[in-house]
């Protein structure tokens, strides 16, 4: 149940060989610099593109993963610092790139690509790039901003260091007299399994107490990404920070907004779910903490063989190819299980362009366990099908999509667990707790997180202040139009910016969760409904991977996502729920 590395090397000295070959490539591409208008010389550029990609692709992976087993190993770090260092050189090296390719014009370019087969792969990242046009500077400009691409990283570095290698862990004594390690793999399951109010308080102020110390520097380290992103910007000549992020994929800006004000604007289900709640749970307030309670409880543990057992027998009905990588995806040594220490907390599925993905995990045996392997599973069988069809620089598929597929499993896995068996009152209300806390997080709660970004963004264009005043009344004010909830009468959880590391490592991410979330949701009652072709759709969109823009790609597969139709689908599917488990709670009371 550990990640086994030596897929990738068979020890750390191969692994610091692979890195120094990587060097003399810096002055290979350099040696192209001026000579990309002649045809074998762009063709050879090319193909050097795609090795040293290939190359650099498997020391990443390696000292990445390496690195996230435990963050506190100084010398895992060191080794990781070094790829970053390397592919900092790689970027200034090549920054005649993309000026050099634009001087040539794209009629030019696409003829050198179709009487080059061996190039072909190559044909949409020029399209994107001509895309890019306006946005790119000169050579001698290009070369500047290259020299900041080391300072790009800082604050997710600084981040990195105070969230996690600088902290320690809290040991604290229960009502009960219980001592208790609080850790972020824990906290949730611990307030889950809580019925003393005092001690979900304590739990709870034993994780967020630490940014509330903190929270000078931690404001201070988002100030320096968003000035970092603003400074991009500016001179890339984008109208604002959002539209910086959002261009290169061709994510119209009016998705974003459509996004935040149907999320905004259509969440009386959401409330009432929350006042459901706190009649139901007996609670005097409902603090933002208590979401982890149970409306119905169960002693039941699940091992990780019952999860991915459950999750086998959930995807029973599709087609045996993807029940086939469902199993791949899992095999030893390509999940690492348990929390240990200094081991990154949360769960993700890691991969790189024809190398096998990793899966990351802090399993604890809860039912919210059995859904994250179903979750990290759905991105690695994607990453497998992408890998299957499409050639290596084309395998890298958006974030836009990429939480489609985890999603989707999860669809499937609900549904599975609401019909497989007859269900008690308890166990339904359960289920149904389980998917409107789904919608609730992965819907309403990455919107809320993407419209604090939007909201900080727009005063950072407006050169306002950026402290952790300022921060936190965002999160307050979202957090009361969201959801109804007074966060400030728990005097710490204003500080939630601080604790999400998406917004400090890749800014203006989260809104695709919501995104891909609807999408799923659309897909799979497709699906569910026996729309013609609807899962060969889906597995279509799994297997372009990163070839087409994500909008296209959601578009073949029957989606919309410009629409505001495709968002209220997912408001009404909670009006629905909201009103089936009010109807369920009043029954069992």
């Amino acid at each position: 149940m550990k990640w086994n590395l030596t897929y990738f090397f068979k020890n750390e000295e191969d692994f610091v060989k692979a890195l120094n070959e990587l060097n003399p490539y810096i002055d290979k591409v350099k040696s192209y610099q001026n000579k990309l208008s002649e045809e074998k010389s762009f063709v050879e550029y090319m193909l050097l593109s795609d090795e040293i990609d290939k190359k650099l692709g498997l020391v990443f992976q390696y000292a990445h993963l390496k690195s996230d087993l435990n963050k506190k190993d100084v010398a895992a770090a060191a080794n990781l610092q070094k790829v970053y260092m390397f592919l900092n050189n790689l970027i200034q090296a090549t920054s005649f790139e993309s000026p050099e390719i634009l001087a040539i014009g794209q009629k030019n370019v696409m003829k050198m690509i179709d009487n080059n087969p061996c190039i072909a792969s190559h044909k949409f990242s020029m399209e994107k790039l001509f895309h890019m046009n306006e946005h790119v500077l000169d050579a001698s400009k290009e070369k500047i901003l290259s020299y900041f691409s080391a300072c790009s990283e800082a604050g997710s570095d600084l981040y990195d260091s105070l969230a996690t290698s600088d902290h320690k862990d809290k040991m604290i004594t229960l009502s009960n007299k219980q001592k208790v390690l609080v850790t972020q793999g824990n906290w949730r399951s611990l307030i889950c399994d809580s019925q003393n109010e005092k001690d979900r308080k304590k739990i709870f102020r034993a994780i967020f107490d630490y940014y509330d110390e903190n929270k000078n520097t931690f404001a201070k380290i988002y100030q320096l990404s968003y000035q970092m992103d603003l400074a991009n910007s500016k001179a890339r000549n984008f109208s604002s920070i959002l539209e910086s992020h959002l261009f290169k994929n061709n994510i119209p800006v009016k998705l974003y907004t459509t996004l935040l004000d149907v999320a905004s604007h259509n969440n009386k289900s959401l409330k009432k779910y929350i006042k459901l709640r706190t009649k139901y749970l007996h609670l005097k307030n409902h603090y933002s903490y208590d979401r982890f309670l149970q409306l119905a409880h169960s002693d039941k543990k699940y091992s990780y063989d019952d999860a991915k057992n459950i999750f086998y027998a959930s995807i029973a009905n599709t087609p045996n190819d993807f029940q086939e990588k469902a199993h791949e995806v899992l095999k030893d040594g390509f999940v690492d299980v348990y929390e240990t220490e200094g081991k990154r907390t949360g769960a993700y599925s890691s991969s790189q362009a024809d190398l096998h993905p990793f899966i990351l995990l802090n399993y604890a045996n809860t039912l919210d366990d059995v859904f994250t392997v179903a979750h990290e599973s759905g991105h690695s069988i994607h990453s497998l099908y992408a890998m299957e069809n499409q050639p290596a620089n084309l395998q890298n598929y958006t974030i836009f999509v990429a939480e489609i597929a985890s999603t989707f499993n999860e669809h499937m896995l609900l549904d599975y667990l609401l019909t497989s068996s007859s269900l008690s009152s308890n166990e339904k209300i359960m289920l149904l707790q389980k998917q409107i806390d789904e919608i609730m997080s992965t819907f309403y709660r990455q919107t809320l997180f993407a419209h604090y970004e939007y909201e900080v963004s727009k005063l950072v264009e407006k050169d306002e202040p950026i402290n952790h005043e300022v921060l936190s009344n965002i999160m307050i004010k979202l957090y009361k139009q969201y959801y109804g909830l007074n966060i400030k009468k728990e005097k710490v959880k204003q500080y939630v910016w601080a604790y999400i590391p998406h917004l400090f490592h890749t800014p203006f991410y989260v809104y695709q969760y919501a995104t891909s979330f609807a999408a799923s949701f659309a897909l799979y009652e497709n699906v569910k409904n026996k729309k013609p072709n609807a899962f060969e759709n889906y597995i279509n969109l799994l297997k372009s991977g990163g070839s087409k823009y994500p909008i296209i790609q959601t578009q073949e597969a029957g989606i919309d996502l410009t629409s505001k139709d495709t968002y209220m689908a997912v408001v009404h599917r909670m009006d629905e729920l909201v009103n089936e488990l009010e109807n369920l709670l009043n029954e069992a009371n």
